[in-house]
């Protein structure tokens, strides 16, 4: 109903600039606004002040004008000028409360939109490194891309949810060998675990699951494995990287086996604890296949080939500076890797070889700085750059009796995203993180997410829900026969604020939806709440009268549909008792 109305309400302002300014209603562009201030009426235009330029008029004026151009209404109820020209529309009883049967004869597609026209659309997120389990600073990207893409799917996109698996490089090698070096310690062999390894006991459990497989089948002497390794207080990089050498050299064909098993444990974690969170992805892409099929290679081929490319001290570098990044950038050392970048570049062609109409990444924060680079090397291979679009997640903090968590896998410090679920639970871990912009600084209050008060939205909203399901339950009707509800009884401000509340859900999504908002659809919800309290603690729901109870409880469930609606798309589950 609020598109019909928008529609309409454009109509009418066509028309009237038809008869005020011939030929400009086929140029002008008609906003139409929900003024802030109820007084201000249901919907605002300044439209008066937009032509006031080309006719040389006050916008008063014009509006004035306009205002007595515009053909009659059934639905809108005055029209009235206000400020330096705008024009504010008071829309009748009738059809405010219209938005009440449109919900219930749409259900859950209430608020489903076309803006994305079936283009496909892939949303990239997570994508941390599989070295370890998935803290609490991961949870708000994982929710984060969870919520957008399934807002952008409600709103007409086709998506496809996809995890950048980074199986190849340094930081699984470092995995692997600290998951050998424990095995190694079992064995008692005397090699002291390097400082900058990965050190969380989840390491320790994967060493003791092969030695419970393969018993003393990967054992090797400290001699051997500390030979020629420089010394770690000098540097302790270059240590780790020697021992890294030295696994793979002394393990042979059996360090595919270390590395790959310490992989698949980190990876099947994850993808576990992210199902649990209600997180899925459709693809799993490999950076390893990157490798395996030659793509790398015939990127960094492809720019060489157009010039893009130089040599410095044997590696190859991309000219990044020549599309605005601040330093150019290796892709290729001097010993013919390749470098992480090289594989990123690669990852994006076969993005766009896909044939998606639109890219969506999903980084941190601390990326920013990689934007750039990236939109530069897709503009060296003449790609579309404008069909990628970054958006930045800040992490979030966790805030644990007063104290601040550390998140680090690497010093295997860290509160992982199971552990907060399982004290807050799923409900509260998915609003609260999209309860903020994405790239906006977030503190979790772990104290107000597990409360039950009307300060801890979550628990605001869905006490809510479970609010109409008790009205529901004491009324014992048949829904199907609230078709037949008579609206118009519904009269008090606090019902027709309501009612205006559900006709803004539909512009809502298609707002956060361009701006990759879902935090938008979380205030709203919270709003949503607000006007259903309000009113369930002003008004008797089933009242004697059985004509105005039908059309209150009509109205009660036109709330819960748009509730089990919004919070559908974040994730969240709308239970029926509280």
């Amino acid at each position: 109903m609020t598109h019909d109305i928008r529609s309409h309400l454009t109509s009418l302002l066509q028309a009237a600039l038809a008869s005020v300014a011939p030929g400009a209603e086929a140029t002008a562009e008609i906003h139409l606004e929900r003024p802030k201030q109820e007084s201000h009426g249901d919907f605002a235009t300044n439209l008066a002040m937009q032509l006031a330029r080309a006719l040389k008029k006050n916008p008063r004026e014009i509006a004035q004008q306009l205002i007595s151009e515009l053909p009659r209404s059934e639905w809108v109820e005055k029209v009235d000028l206000a400020g330096a020209g705008f024009i504010n529309f008071t829309l009748k009883a009738a059809a405010k409360l219209a938005v009440v049967r449109a919900v219930l004869d749409a259900g859950a597609d209430y608020g489903r939109a076309n803006v994305g026209g079936q283009q496909k659309l892939q949303v990239e997120f997570v994508s941390a490194n599989p070295t370890g389990p998935l803290h609490v600073g991961h949870g708000r990207g994982a929710a984060y891309g969870a919520s957008l893409s399934d807002l952008l799917a409600f709103a007409g996109w086709d998506v496809t949810r996809e995890y950048y698996v980074n199986d190849a490089g340094r930081q699984m090698d470092i995995l692997g060998v600290s998951t050998w070096l424990r095995y190694l310690e079992r064995h008692g062999v005397a090699v002291p675990f390097p400082p900058n390894g990965y050190q969380g006991d989840y390491v320790r459990d994967m060493g003791e699951q092969i030695d419970a497989a393969h018993g003393a089948k990967y054992v090797r002497a400290a001699a051997e494995i500390l030979a020629d390794v420089p010394d770690v207080e000098a540097d302790k990089e270059a240590h780790l990287d020697g021992l890294i050498a030295n696994a793979k050299r002394l393990l042979g064909p059996d360090w595919a086996y270390i590395h790959q098993h310490a992989l698949s444990e980190q990876l099947a974690d994850g993808r576990d604890d992210l199902e649990e969170f209600g997180v899925r992805f459709d693809v799993w892409f490999s950076e390893k296949s990157l490798f395996d099929t030659g793509l790398v290679k015939r990127c960094v081929d492809r720019l060489e080939a157009a010039g893009h490319l130089y040599v410095q001290d044997g590696a190859k570098w991309f000219r990044s500076t020549a599309f605005g990044d601040e330093k150019d950038r290796v892709v290729q050392r001097e010993n013919g890797l390749y470098t992480y970048f090289a594989s990123d570049i690669a990852y994006h062609l076969n993005k766009y070889e896909r044939g998606f109409d639109k890219i969506i990444n999903i980084w941190g924060a601390d990326h920013h700085g990689y934007i750039p680079r990236v939109k530069g090397a897709l503009q060296a291979l003449e790609l579309d750059e404008a069909k990628l679009q970054v958006a930045l997640v800040q992490f979030a903090v966790l805030y644990k009796d007063g104290q601040k968590a550390s998140m680090s896998t690497r010093s295997g410090e860290f509160v992982t995203l199971r552990e907060l679920r399982r004290e807050v639970g799923n409900d509260a871990c998915r609003f609260f993180y999209v309860l903020r912009k994405s790239d906006q600084h977030l503190d979790f209050d772990l104290d107000l997410a597990k409360s039950q008060s009307n300060e801890n939205p979550v628990y605001y909203i869905q006490y809510a829900h479970a609010r109409v399901c008790s009205v529901v339950n004491q009324w014992g009707g048949e829904v199907a026969d609230l078709a037949k509800a008579d609206l118009g009884l519904l009269t008090n401000p606090r019902e027709l604020a309501l009612a205006a509340r559900l006709a803004a859900f539909p512009e809502v999504i298609e707002a956060a939806a361009r701006d990759l908002a879902p935090h938008m659809v979380a205030f709203y919800l919270k709003d949503l709440a607000g006007d259903f309290h309000a009113w369930y603690n002003a008004e008797r729901m089933l009242v004697d009268d059985a004509a105005l109870r039908d059309a209150r409880v009509a109205l009660a469930l036109a709330t819960r549909q748009v509730i089990r609606n919004g919070m559908a798309l974040l994730g969240v589950s709308c239970p029926d008792s509280m």
